[in-house]
């Protein structure tokens, strides 16, 4: 495989990364697996939360596809897959965790629109304790805010049809 054909695989693979990173937040983690997730919604005690172990189950398919992809005898692809599945994680771990949350300290302030959007857009996800009735599954794309602000305040009024609804089978 040449250079360029493996730099192209590694780019759409982050592309890729970022639907995978959008269906496993949405229905994975907001799902089965809100038990480890839950503590990302909830204040930090100490440096790590359960919800990192995410990174762990992240981290291992890209290193086995980069050992795959080092030996002999397997596809080149491998190489280039399991890059790009790091690169994506190195992206999100910079957008994620250190600009928003600020785990690591840096004094950075977004400026540009599109910096600006992907921090209110995960301040706006984290506007619902619950696993349900949030917003913006994304890490480096999301919809413009005011979008986001007309579903939520659309999932809160669903929420709140749904109380009153079970309050008033409950009489």
């Amino acid at each position: 495989m040449s250079l360029w054909t493996g730099l192209l695989l590694l780019l759409l693979t982050i592309l890729v990364m970022e639907i995978v990173a959008y269906v496993s937040h949405r229905w994975v983690m907001h799902g089965f697996l809100w038990s480890l997730h839950k503590s990302h919604h909830e204040p930090r005690h100490g440096l790590f939360e359960k919800n990192d172990w995410f990174a762990v189950m992240g981290a291992v398919p890209s290193i086995i596809m980069i050992l795959l992809g080092t030996l002999p005898g397997f596809w080149d692809g491998w190489l280039y897959i399991g890059l790009g599945t790091t690169a994506y994680g190195a992206i999100y771990f910079g957008f994620h965790d250190i600009i928003v949350h600020r785990r690591i300290e840096t004094g950075y302030v977004p400026r540009s629109a599109y910096m600006k959007r992907i921090v209110q857009a995960h301040r706006l996800h984290h506007a619902v304790a619950s696993k349900h009735g949030t917003v913006s599954f994304g890490f480096i794309w999301a919809p413009p805010v005011r979008e986001l602000l007309a579903e939520l305040e659309s999932n809160r009024s669903a929420v709140l049809r749904t109380n009153d609804s079970q309050l008033a089978r409950a009489d």
